[in-house]
């Protein structure tokens, strides 16, 4: 995208409406500067510094859409091609920075939401419905995340302990064997983990810790990967995975429980079911390490009241806690928190990388049958994840909880 000399004449005066509202919510653009091409070629520039990013808007409707869905509808036409940039995730990474002042654009009108709230509510995380929101994005195939995700297969955040330049699936590895010696694990102890994925937790705590794992998941792509896995590694006979709801857990106590990035899929009305079964699963006295992407502590109460593109197009269900909600959740349920680790420029790292594979990985994602439409999604989701972490309005912490005695 080449952006055009500035127009002599702006393209405010004979934009529709919903263009001439939106141009004018970017002029208390605040934080960096935003370089605009209009669809009839005429270029305005609003704010100033860094950050830089651009924005070509090749169709008038990307106003409307934002106006009336916030960044859902951004992202709707983003993935209809009616706009473009240079550097998507630097682009978005900029409009988060400047979330109060964009609230218009970021949060869309109360009518045009509530579309988008009334879906959301329908895709409850009751049994049934968990199996159904899981189906959605983890059985999309397991040769779609094999693509771009690093060896492992850990799909959540590494943890490269200020070392940027070191492999994903090392930083990958540090963050399980964080989790696994913050819970004290001990040969011969039995591990609970909740969200299993395909394996990789499991397999550390199996040959590195010569644990008993039991995991469990509700996708059976996942399972089936996983548990290939573990008798590849000769680990069969240490490990038990298995298709199971964590409401259904009925085989405690357990020594040490690990979660990675399931509680957000777990939905805000079953937070004290969740912990009410960590309690339950949980030996008197251990430990418990819980990673989750968290929302920022002020911004938290307004996504309760919204939804966003990442529960309309991704995770259908879920919702992310804050930090402070989720210390009260376990406070609630008997836990103390024992130590949190906020390690969020890593999952900005993480994202990116995750990004740039999957760019590179374009024709074998075609082949495997996911479309353009797909494609974009994607790219978008992947972006606007990075631009949260980027910006702060997201981080994810490990938490680790002590059951009382």
């Amino acid at each position: 995208m080449t952006l055009a000399a500035a127009s002599p004449i702006g393209p405010a005066a004979h934009a529709p409406w919903p263009a001439r509202l939106a141009l004018r919510a970017l002029r208390a653009l605040r934080h960096g500067s935003l370089e605009l091409q209009a669809p009839d070629g005429a270029t305005l520039r609003f704010g100033h510094g860094e950050p830089r990013a651009t924005l070509a808007l090749l169709d008038w409707r990307a106003c409307a859409a934002t106006l009336r869905g916030g960044d859902i509808g951004f992202a709707e036409s983003y993935i209809a091609g009616q706009w473009t940039t240079l550097d998507l995730a630097a682009l978005l990474t900029l409009l988060a920075r400047n979330r109060d002042a964009l609230e218009a654009l970021v949060y869309g009108r109360w009518w045009g939401a509530l579309l988008h709230r009334a879906r959301h509510r329908l895709n409850r995380n009751s049994r049934r419905g968990s199996r159904k929101n899981v189906h959605a994005h983890y059985d999309l195939g397991n040769a779609f995340y094999r693509l771009w995700l690093d060896p492992t297969l850990s799909y959540s955040s590494a943890w490269f302990d200020g070392d940027f330049a070191q492999p994903l699936a090392d930083a990958q590895q540090a963050k399980m064997r964080r989790a696994l010696q913050a819970c004290a694990l001990q040969p011969g102890q039995r591990l609970l983990e909740i969200g299993c994925g395909w394996g990789a937790l499991a397999e550390c705590a199996a040959r590195d810790h010569a644990a008993q794992v039991t995991g469990i998941t509700l996708s059976r792509e996942q399972l089936a990967q996983a548990q290939q896995r573990l008798r590849d590694a000769g680990l069969g006979e240490r490990t038990t995975l298995r298709l199971h709801d964590y409401r259904d857990i009925d085989d405690g106590p357990y020594d040490a429980v690990v979660s990675i990035e399931m509680f957000e899929a777990v939905g805000r009305e079953y937070w004290p079911t969740f912990f009410a079964t960590l309690r339950r699963t949980l030996r008197p006295g251990g430990r418990a390490c819980i990673q989750s992407i968290v929302m920022r502590d002020d911004l938290f109460a307004r996504y309760l009241r919204g939804t966003d593109f990442i529960q309309q197009y991704i995770f259908p269900g879920g919702l992310l806690p804050s930090a402070a909600a989720f210390r009260a959740q376990a406070s609630a349920a008997g836990f103390a928190v024992h130590d949190e680790l906020a390690f969020g420029a890593d999952y900005a790292e993480t994202l990116r990388r995750w990004r740039a594979a999957f760019l590179a990985r374009d024709g074998a994602l075609r082949e495997l049958g996911f479309d353009t439409r797909f494609l974009r999604i994607w790219d978008f989701y992947l972006a606007y994840c990075e631009a949260a972490f980027e910006a702060g309005s997201t981080d994810v912490m490990q938490f680790t909880l002590t059951a009382p005695r």
